[in-house]
Parts: C-alpha cells; structure tokens; sequence
C-alpha cells in the first residue's frame, strides 16, 4: 500500500513536470488546419517519459495523460491567437483601403467646383420620378460621408402660368427633392433650398423642348474654400 501510493504521489509529480515543460511547445507555432495537435503528440511523450522516471508505469500513464491534454489546449490556444492575428491583419488593410479610397475621393472633389445632379418634372407637377431616386439616394450617400459639405437645391419652372403659382411650384419641387436627401440622412440645416419659379426661364413661347428644360430642380453639392477652412481653422 505504501509503494502504491508513493508512486501515485510520483505520478502526481510527473504531471506537475509535465505540464511545465509542455508549455514550451505548446507556444511553438500554430498547426495547418486537419493536421491535428503537435503539441499534444509532443506532451504525451514527455508526460509519458517525466511520468516514467518519477513513478514508474502508473506515473508514466498519469503523465502520459496530463501531458497529452495539457498540450492540445495549449495548442488550441495557439490556434485562436493565430486565428485573431490574422483578422486584425485583414481588417487593417481594409481600413487602409477605404482610407486611401477617401483621400483619393476628397481629393478629385476638392479640383472639381461643383458636383450634382438636375431632376426633371412634367408639367404642373412637383412628383419625382422613380427613375430620379436611385441617383438622389446616391448623392445623399455621398453628402453624408462629407461633413464638410453642403447641398444646394434650386427649384424652376416653365414660363406658361402666374408668376406666384410658378414660384410656389417651384419651392415644392425643391423641397420633394431636399426630402429624398433627407431620406438617405443629409441633415436639413445642410440644404439650402431656393425657389426661383420662372424668373429664370428663356424659353420662346411655343417652344415644347424649352419648357422641358425649365421644369426641373437642380441639386449641387458646394464644398468650403480653401481660404474659408484657413479661417476656420
């Protein structure tokens, strides 16, 4: 009774042994995914040989054991913090993409003096067209990944009817259109919307085409000065 349990306490022993030396190649690398553990093949050995010389068979199993279940998850560690390394990896590059993608993007906006779009109407009419959203949406898009910006929408009118009645047209196209902005999260107090009904119309009378011209909403994107973002720096 006294030898069994002195090697049960030698078995004991040879795990303890074994579970500190098979933390060092449980760090060695990460295995390829279906080879299985190398670190627990590589601490069954050396629990089943620290096991050996401190209690004989019975601490040569215990240490075979610990040795062996101490290594797979030292590996299992290994295999997680190899697994997170390369999604920070990953998610890196991507954020150093779509921060070159936004320099390149500012930059080109920067040497352009205004980008937009103009919406067309029928006539007597302040309806947008299912064929006008997807490119409002867009735009919208666009403005709100640039704090900096700004839109600007003017609202016209062909000159058939009463100057009140085309101003008061106008106005509503321009707001139908700063509304399917607002939609896409432009913030209104970053629209500056103006009516300017048929003031501005060239048209000749009789002249169909012109009028087409006339009825529609125009929708500018401004961006701030270089001299004004001096001063407001």
């Amino acid at each position: 009774m006294t030898t069994l349990t002195s090697r049960l306490r030698a078995g004991v022993l040879g795990i303890a042994l074994a579970g500190g030396v098979t933390v060092w190649p449980a760090y060695a690398c990460a295995d390829e995914p279906g080879e299985g553990s190398k670190q627990s093949d590589i601490g069954a050995v050396t629990g089943l040989a620290v096991g050996a010389a401190a209690g004989g068979p019975i601490g040569a199993v215990l240490g075979a054991a610990a040795g062996a279940l101490l290594g797979d998850r030292y590996h299992r560690q290994a295999q997680s913090s190899a697994a997170l390394a390369a999604d920070l990896d990953h998610s890196e590059a991507e954020l150093t993409q779509a921060q070159a993608h936004g320099a390149q993007l500012d930059q080109t906006l920067q040497q352009t003096d205004e980008l937009g779009l103009d919406v067309s109407f029928r006539t007597n009419d302040d309806s947008i067209s299912t064929r006008a959203l997807p490119p409002l949406l867009k735009l919208g898009a666009l403005v709100v990944a640039m704090p900096q910006a700004r839109v600007r929408i003017a609202g016209y009118a062909d000159p058939r009817g009463s100057l009140a009645y085309n101003s008061e047209l106008s106005l509503r196209r321009a707001q139908g259109v700063a509304a399917v902005l607002m939609s896409a999260g432009v913030a209104r107090e970053r629209i500056l919307i103006e009516a300017h009904g048929k003031t501005e119309s060239s048209s000749a009378d009789g002249d169909l085409d012109g009028y087409a011209f006339d009825r529609r909403v125009t929708v500018r994107l401004e961006l701030p000065r270089s001299d004004q973002v001096a001063r407001s720096d």
